[in-house]
């Protein structure tokens, strides 16, 4: 039998909240609450900016330990959809993740860190001469070619991305023949073809999404993107990737931080 519970406005409440958590569910707890929160923020029940119960006032108001709580807040974060400072009560959040580009790490390491899961599919591959463009990112001779890798990027089995890596076809033999749904292209990088990552160069932009990427997507055509272009090297100083990713604008934002020099 389901046992609503309900949230209770108080003084040191954000407003008016109803939660209810379902017993008899085999929905874990943390997930529950995730998902009323998530629905909360996109109805505007929940704004931008506003102030949220801790953890252990959601708690104590379910009447449930502060573990699933927590576990719920660790997601909404990485989520974007709740800002935490320690010391300070949550604040709600506009649902952007921050993208630290000070940190080399591959869509998958990514969202996994945050505790999302990650996944992909393999649009195209096919083996052909690059462009000027990727020529030059890659810093390849007049008769070299490259695999052009096509891939829609998944979070929580949402489609976030659209990636196009361009592979050195001398640096990666038969790599058509590696899985590349299954397993992150910076684990086959690494521990196939046994080329250590060092760093990586990015230009940062804003797009609209043309028809076939938006319909991928499943976002309007026209709407904002994020776009990355990226060239990374190994610790030989080789360029063994060019990548152009195409982001959804409502979902990610980047974020470098800036040091002034004395």
């Amino acid at each position: 039998m389901a046992l609503p519970q309900t949230v209770r406005d108080s003084d040191r409440s954000p407003g008016p909240l109803r939660l209810t958590l379902d017993s008899s569910s085999f929905v874990p707890y943390y997930e529950q609450i995730v998902s009323q929160i998530r629905n909360l923020i996109k109805d505007r029940h929940l704004q931008e900016g506003q102030i949220f119960h801790s953890e252990g006032e959601l708690a104590r108001m379910l009447g449930i330990s502060k573990m699933p709580v927590r576990q719920a807040f660790q997601k909404l974060r990485s989520e974007g959809l709740l800002l935490i400072a320690r010391g300070k009560k949550p604040v709600i959040g506009s649902g952007t993740l921050p993208w630290n580009f000070q940190q080399l790490r591959g869509f998958s390491e990514e969202m996994r860190r945050r505790g999302l899961t990650p996944s992909a599919k393999v649009l195209s591959l096919e083996l052909c001469k690059p462009d000027q463009e990727v020529a030059q990112a890659l810093r390849l001779g007049p008769d070299e070619q490259v695999f052009r890798l096509r891939r829609l990027r998944f979070v929580d089995q949402a489609p976030v991305a659209v990636v196009t890596s361009y592979l050195p076809a001398a640096i990666f033999p038969d790599i058509d023949k590696q899985d590349l749904e299954g397993q992150s292209l910076y684990h086959v990088f690494e521990h196939i073809y046994h080329r250590k990552l060092h760093w990586a160069e990015e230009v940062i932009g804003a797009a609209t999404t043309k028809p076939e990427d938006a319909k991928l997507l499943q976002a309007a055509p026209g709407s904002a993107v994020l776009l990355i272009k990226e060239t990374t090297f190994d610790v030989q100083q080789a360029a063994i990737e060019f990548s152009i990713s195409i982001l959804r604008g409502d979902r990610y934002a980047a974020s470098v931080v800036s040091v002034r020099k004395k």
